[in-house]
């Protein structure tokens, strides 16, 4: 925060004091955290970094907060997994998985909402709420209960039954909405003007909120050895982890953290049944026209993105793509990863290897590029998924004799 030199309209830059704001009063633009780089650059050191937590908070100084004891519950320096024979299963050369799916809640959420609710209790919020489709509703209650908060969080009424019980068990308010997302997140919009006094984190805390993603920038290129990769897929829902991900390294070389400019390709991926930011990319459209969600993965179903038309430019201008797949596709996408890899993602993880499937088969990830696949939760959270197409491989008499005619096992042998 000593960097921070207040917010900035993303569209008509006009600034603003460093308060709990999140659009531009004047061509109600989105607001974004403006820093001070140069000062940035003399203080920050990989040294200084590498000393750190072994969590987002070792890049305290590129984050938008100031308390020393920030709300925490370890999240962040998750593994970057080299992926050597999913790489060979798609025809990749160098392919890393982030895996996500190990934070505190299960997801990439515990990386914002540690950012947002530390902002927050350091503007005097005292009770935290969200509008979520899962991930963000755990992060939120699980965080507000860590800092002794009151957490109001708000979820579509059918969401995912582990979802709705890692929410509950902290012990917050937890209103399901009979509505999509988008009707959530409309009602949060209002709410957020009823009572001032809560801190949104995607609404009136969307500022700060955002910032935690790019710690997934960070971490990456530190995990490579202080370099970027060459080409990144991410899942987009709102499309801000994306944008994010891609200011994080150009970040990190303005502050002098990294000696070479970063030059990475972004490709942008979704589910075919809440593809808008996916079809405005390939119908060659500046416009993203809302849609009604219908797939399985309900993290990234979202149907109008606040950020979608910045995720859309980022990816143009870097030099990316974007894919959408079928729910079918996910699950193969879940399914591959695991027995490659031995990652268990949720469906938004089936997303994104599916989609990086299809990008390589067409030839937008090459082989001859460093790629970074983010895989951003746990698949613990959507088992029902996967119900009725995974399952014993068969079910035997306790018997030998049953075994062996029920599997063969390759390399194997059989003993009577």
């Amino acid at each position: 925060m000593d960097f921070v030199t207040g917010l900035r309209c993303r569209e008509c830059s006009r600034t603003y004091p460093a308060e709990a704001l999140h659009v531009c009063d004047y061509c109600f633009g989105p607001l974004e955290v403006a820093y001070d780089y140069d000062a940035m650059a003399v203080t920050v050191t990989r040294e200084r970094i590498e000393s750190g937590p072994q969590s987002i908070w070792r890049y305290a100084d590129l984050l938008p907060v100031t308390d020393t004891a920030p709300i925490d519950l370890r999240t962040g320096f998750t593994p970057l997994v080299r992926a050597d024979r999913l790489a060979a299963e798609l025809g990749l050369g160098e392919l890393w998985i982030k895996n996500d799916t190990v934070n505190p809640t299960g997801s990439f959420k515990d990386r914002v909402v540690s950012v947002a609710l530390t902002r927050a209790r350091e503007l005097g919020f005292k009770v935290a709420a969200c509008a979520s489709t899962g991930n963000l509703a755990n992060s939120v209650a699980a965080h507000a209960a860590r800092a002794g908060m009151t957490s109001v969080v708000f979820i579509p009424k059918d969401l995912e039954l582990a979802k709705v019980v890692t929410t509950a068990v902290y012990g917050g308010y937890l209103i399901a909405v009979d509505g999509t997302y988008d009707d959530v997140n409309r009602l949060c919009a209002e709410l957020a003007s009823e009572h001032p006094t809560w801190a949104f984190v995607n609404v009136n805390l969307r500022t700060y909120y955002a910032e935690g993603s790019k710690t997934l920038a960070f971490e990456v290129a530190e995990q490579l050895g202080w370099q970027a990769p060459d080409h990144v897929v991410v899942p987009v829902a709102s499309g801000s982890q994306l944008t994010k991900i891609h200011k994080g390294f150009g970040e990190l070389h303005r502050v002098g953290l990294l000696h070479d400019e970063p030059h990475v390709r972004v490709s942008g991926a979704q589910a075919a049944g809440c593809s808008p930011v996916a079809t405005a990319f390939a119908d060659g459209s500046d416009a993203i026209r809302p849609v009604r969600p219908k797939t399985i993965a309900k993290s990234l179903a979202i149907g109008n993105p606040a950020d979608g038309w910045y995720a859309l430019e980022t990816v143009r201008q870097s030099g990316g793509s974007f894919a959408a797949a079928s729910d079918e596709e996910i699950l193969e996408g879940i399914r591959l990863l695991a027995r490659t890899e031995g990652i268990f993602a949720e469906t938004a993880g089936g997303v994104t290897i599916a989609c990086l499937a299809k990008l390589a088969t067409s030839g937008v990830v090459r082989p001859d590029e460093l790629v970074v696949a983010y895989v951003t939760g746990n698949g613990l959270k959507t088992v029902e998924a996967l119900a009725g197409t995974t399952g014993p491989t068969a079910t035997i008499a306790p018997t030998i004799e049953a075994f062996a005619s029920a599997v063969e096992v390759e390399g194997g042998s059989h003993t009577t």
